[in-house]
C-alpha cells in the first residue's frame, strides 16, 4: 500500500479481511497502518524506491493510494516490469491531475459540467474575470492538496486568488495555469466508480465537508468528515450519474487512449435531481473512503484482482444497506499552519463498534502515538440511519485527546 493517509489506513484494513492476504507493507504508512501491517520507511514519491521494495520483498500486489504519485506514472512504472498494481496510469490520471485536460474531455464528450474558461496568461485572466458576477469560481490547473479552488465572492476576491495562483506562485508549478468557472449551487456528493477500462461497475456514494469549521465557515481542507450513503440519493439520481457522467467519461478516456483501469472519483453538484461534475479524482478520496470501506460487503481485494484481470463485469459487488459517518480530528492551525509531535490519549477507552482511522500520525519512541500532520484521526461508526451512526461518533469523540485538537460539531448533521 502506497501512502500515509487515513484513507490508506481504511484500505488496509479492509484489504486485511481478505482470506488471501497474508502480509501487507505499507510505505510509509503511519502510526494507525503500524498497528495492523508493517510500516516501510520509503516516501509515496520515491517510485525507484518502492519498485525496489516490492521485488526484494516478493510484494505480489500493490494497491496507490494518492493522486500525486499516479500522476508521476507509478502505475506504469510498474506495470512496465509485469508487476500488477491497483491505480491509473498517468494519462488516465491527467483526468484529475489537469484541470483544463478534464474539462476539455467532459466538453468534447457532452459530460455534464459547469462552463468554464482555461487562461494561461495572468493579464487576460483579470481581464475575464472583471466581467463576471459573483460568486466566481477559480481553480489551479495541477494538484493542490485540496487547496487549489476558490469560490470567490466578489471579484476583488477572484483577483486575488488569480494573484496568488499566477503570479506569487503559491502553489508552485499547479498554479501557472487556472480555470475560471461557473459557480453551481446545490447539494456535492461524491461517487465512486470500479472500472477495468470497459465494464464500469458503480461503487458507492458519499458525502463530505471540505470547510474546516462549522457552518461551511473558514478555508477549504482536505476533507473533515463525510457520510455514505447521501440521505438524497435516489435510483433515477443513481442511474443519471452512471449513464450520464461516470461511463460516459471512462468511454472518452478509453475513445482518447488512455484507458481508464481502478476507481474513478466524481466528485458531483445535484440541482433538482440533476448531477453535473466540479471535478473528477483519479483514486479513493479522503475522507470518503473512511466512510465507505465498513460498508463494503465484497471482498476488496477481489475487486481489485478483476480490475487488473479484466474481470470485473463477472464480479457482483455488494454493500451494506447500513449508513457510516466519520469526523476528522485535526490539529489547532489546520489548513494553515499547526504544530505536531503532541501525544494522542484515550484511543484505548472507545467503544467496541468506534473505528479510528490514522491520517497524521506516528509511533514515538515509547510506543505513544503522536500527532504528524494537519488532519491527524477521522472518527467513524456505523449505524441503521445516520443519526445511530452520528450519536455513536460524537459520543466517543471527546474521550479522544491531544493539544490544541479541533473538529467540526456539525458533520452529518441535517436541517432539511
Amino acid at each position: 500500500m502506497v501512502g500515509s493517509g487515513a484513507r490508506e489506513h481504511a484500505l488496509v484494513w479492509k484489504l486485511k479481511q481478505s482470506p488471501r492476504v497474508t502480509e501487507i507493507f505499507v510505505a510509509p504508512g503511519n502510526g494507525g497502518t503500524a498497528l495492523i501491517a508493517q510500516n516501510l520507511d520509503i516516501s509515496a514519491s520515491d517510485i525507484p524506491g518502492l519498485i525496489k521494495a516490492a521485488l526484494d520483498l516478493k510484494v505480489n500486489f500493490t494497491v496507490v493510494g494518492p493522486e500525486g504519485p499516479l500522476a508521476a506514472g507509478i502505475a506504469d512504472n510498474f506495470l512496465i516490469r509485469g508487476m500488477p498494481v491497483f491505480g491509473a496510469t498517468r494519462m488516465a490520471a491527467e483526468i484529475e491531475s489537469s484541470k483544463i485536460f478534464s474539462k476539455s474531455l467532459m466538453q468534447k464528450y457532452k459530460i455534464p459540467c459547469p462552463g468554464s474558461t482555461a487562461f494561461t496568461d495572468y493579464a487576460a485572466a483579470v481581464s475575464f474575470v472583471k466581467k463576471q458576477i459573483p460568486p466566481i469560481v477559480v481553480k489551479a490547473d495541477g494538484l493542490a492538496a485540496g487547496k487549489g479552488v476558490v469560490i470567490a465572492q466578489s471579484v476583488a476576491e477572484a483577483i486575488a486568488a488569480i494573484d496568488e495562483f499566477m503570479q506569487k506562485k503559491t502553489l508552485g508549478e499547479a498554479g501557472q495555469n487556472i480555470i475560471i468557472e461557473e459557480f453551481l449551487a446545490g447539494r456535492e456528493m461524491s461517487a465512486f466508480a470500479f472500472t477495468d477500462a470497459h465494464f464500469t461497475a458503480m461503487a458507492t456514494y458519499a458525502c463530505d465537508y471540505k470547510r474546516v469549521f462549522d457552518n461551511d465557515e473558514g478555508p477549504n481542507t482536505g476533507g473533515m468528515g463525510g457520510y455514505s450513503p447521501p440521505y438524497f440519493l435516489n435510483i433515477t439520481l443513481a442511474d443519471q450519474v452512471l449513464n450520464t457522467i461516470m461511463q460516459p467519461t471512462i468511454n472518452a478516456l478509453h475513445d482518447e487512449g488512455r484507458p481508464y483501469r481502478g476507481v474513478l472519483y466524481g466528485g458531483l453538484m445535484i440541482n433538482n435531481n440533476q448531477a453535473k461534475v466540479l471535478e473528477f479524482n483519479a483514486r479513493f478520496g479522503d475522507p470518503e473512503t473512511q466512510v465507505i470501506m465498513p460498508r463494503l460487503k465484497t471482498d476488496l481485494l477481489d475487486i481489485m484482482l478483476a480490475i487488473d484481470e479484466r474481470k470485473l463485469n463477472g464480479l457482483k459487488i455488494e454493500w451494506a444497506d447500513e449508513v457510516c459517518m466519520g469526523v476528522v480530528m485535526a490539529s489547532g492551525g489546520y489548513p494553515g499552519h499547526y504544530e505536531t509531535g503532541y501525544p494522542i490519549t484515550g484511543l484505548d477507552t472507545l467503544d467496541k463498534d468506534v473505528m479510528v482511522f490514522h491520517a497524521g500520525t506516528k509511533t514515538g519512541s515509547n510506543g505513544q502515538i503522536l500527532t504528524a500532520g494537519g488532519r491527524v484521526l477521522t472518527v467513524v461508526a456505523t449505524g441503521k440511519d445516520l443519526n445511530e451512526a452520528r450519536k455513536k461518533v460524537y459520543a466517543n469523540l471527546p474521550r479522544i485527546n491531544f493539544k490544541d485538537c479541533h473538529y467540526r460539531k456539525d458533520i452529518a448533521l441535517i436541517k432539511e
